[in-house]
């Protein structure tokens, strides 16, 4: 096995030590319980405490690190998250009869983590675990504009790539989008990732209150634009509500829709439909 490849398992390994319950472990025990030497472990351990993964004690012996407890934490949300959606995501594709998907932010992309395909035989085939970017995505766009305004920037400012004619790339048009979606408390792409594709996409809030995932629907465009305007905004709204409730979201406990003072997204009161623009921009832009 390649030495990296060989450090990567043994580091996994040592981790997995610690589920034996105990507070510390030290280097001695750690080695012979991993059937290695003293040095490496030692190696091992500083890697992993300059990385947060473990921690020194008083006593000597190490204890798992705090970045362990937050990817158990991030692991356990999204556990809570799939199972809250689940049933609203079958509920979601019933009512408008096309795929229905949860995306949640990694980085500068949407990890799709839970989808439903569409009954219809022409439909769009994204795997769940597909990354798909943040500026061109109804569901990007809803993570996007629910960001802090100081790393919204920083993400725009790196710049967008225009994957077809229709893609919004320009800083000011996009902050112009963004601020869309916030006030009326849902996304849309039509032909922006890739022509002929169209999604559109709200917001799942978590019991505090702050943006976790965003649930959509995706179609072929004609088939998009045929569906009912009101009736498609108010489905995928209300599902997005409906997780958001499950995840325990309260909306009594939480402000108006509107910006807070660092630019993220409030959770939204029920939606009237027709506040949205869905139509006519739509038009304007295919």
């Amino acid at each position: 096995m390649d030495a990296t490849l060989q450090s990567v398992t043994n580091a996994a390994r040592l981790l997995k030590a610690f589920l034996s319950r105990e507070e510390t472990l030290g280097v001695s025990e750690l080695a012979r319980r991993l059937g290695l030497g003293k040095s490496a472990v030692h190696r091992l351990l500083t890697t992993l405490a300059a990385e947060g993964l473990v921690t020194r004690a008083e006593n000597g012996g190490y204890r798992l690190g705090m970045v362990v407890f937050e990817l158990g934490e991030a692991v356990r949300a999204h556990m809570d998250l799939h199972g809250a959606a689940g049933p609203v995501l079958v509920e979601l594709r019933e009512q408008t009869g096309e795929s229905s998907q949860v995306g949640v932010l990694d980085g500068d992309e949407v990890v799709y983590v839970d989808r439903l395909e569409s009954s219809h035989s022409l439909r769009l085939f994204h795997e769940t675990g597909r990354r798909v970017p943040l500026h061109c995505t109804s569901s990007g766009k809803v993570l996007l504009a629910a960001m802090p305004a100081e790393r919204r920037e920083a993400v725009i400012a790196r710049g967008f790539p225009a994957l077809t004619p229709h893609t919004i790339v320009a800083p000011d048009a996009v902050r112009a989008e963004l601020a869309a979606v916030r006030r009326r408390g849902w996304a849309d792409a039509v032909d922006e990732r890739e022509i002929g594709v169209a999604s559109l996409a709200a917001p799942v809030f978590g019991p505090g209150g702050d943006v976790v995932a965003a649930i959509s629907v995706g179609a072929p465009v004609m088939r998009f634009l045929a569906l009912p305007r009101e009736h498609l905004v108010r489905c995928v709204v209300e599902a997005g509500e409906a997780v958001s409730r499950r995840l325990g979201w309260n909306p009594e406990m939480t402000d108006h829709p509107g910006e807070h003072a660092d630019g993220g997204t409030r959770p939204p009161k029920p939606h009237d439909p027709s506040s949205g623009r869905l139509e006519e921009s739509r038009h304007a832009r295919v």
